[in-house]
């Protein structure tokens, strides 16, 4: 048996041994059981939209089945019903935080492989016609050396649609929720590719406040897409 190091932490993965095991084919092991066990899966009831857990979600943050920023966004004539759904895998804990901050800003591209499955089932689940990474400026790419959303979805063994690119802008991070909202448009669609009548699956790294993900179902539904939906790995 050869030893399998964990792609967060290093350390050597020990397998379980048991019946299922020996009897079954083991599934590759990437990351160890306390990694494992540090991501938090995004369960039980969330909101329609943007997949936000309500759990502990304050009662006044909530309408129905909408978080209290979704039912801001879809109240906006200028943005109400561009975005079907986004599927959030994990909440945006400190220990995923920093995974990603590893993944996206150190370059450890090897870190897409533990997400891959979970891209997998959920393309096979909904069946897009495309798979659009959300795109960084060519300074942002520069820097980074890779496009992590890109990378998520060759890892999976699928095919990355480049429909959008991007202008290059400030970090939406240094943005409050306002300024996310009211910048222009930062995307551009490829004219050469129709995307009328189909679905389409966006992928990002983090769902924040959703500003980024709208923007770019906005210009991909106005070109006569049926539906923009989106995936991404925190939220």
């Amino acid at each position: 048996m050869t030893n399998t190091h964990c792609l967060i932490c290093h350390d050597i993965i020990q397998p379980l041994i048991g019946w299922i095991s020996i009897f079954s084919k083991e599934k590759e092991l990437l990351i160890c059981s306390i990694c494992e066990g540090k991501l938090e899966k995004v369960e039980g009831e969330t909101c329609r939209i943007c997949s936000r857990p309500f759990q502990f979600l304050d009662e006044r943050f909530k309408h129905d089945d909408l978080c209290h920023d979704c039912k801001r966004w879809e109240e906006d004539i200028d943005w109400n019903g561009y975005l079907t759904f986004n599927h959030s895998i994990f909440t945006y804990n400190e220990f995923l935080k920093e995974i990603i901050a590893t993944y996206k800003f150190r370059g450890d591209y090897v870190l897409s492989r533990i997400f891959a499955p979970y891209l997998i089932n959920y393309v096979n689940k909904i069946n897009p016609d495309l798979l659009v990474p959300i795109p960084l400026s060519e300074e942002r790419l520069y820097e980074r050396g890779f496009n992590q959303a890109e990378a998520l979805i060759i890892e999976s063994g699928l095919i990355s649609s480049r429909l959008l690119t991007r202008t290059h802008a400030e970090k939406q991070s240094k943005k409050s929720r306002s300024e996310r909202i009211h910048i222009p448009q930062v995307f551009k669609l490829d004219q050469e590719m129709d995307v009328k009548g189909k679905s389409i699956l966006l992928i990002d790294d983090i769902y924040t406040t959703g500003s980024t993900l709208r923007h770019a179902a906005k210009l991909i539904k106005g070109s006569g897409a049926q539906r923009v939906h989106s995936f991404t790995l925190a939220r």
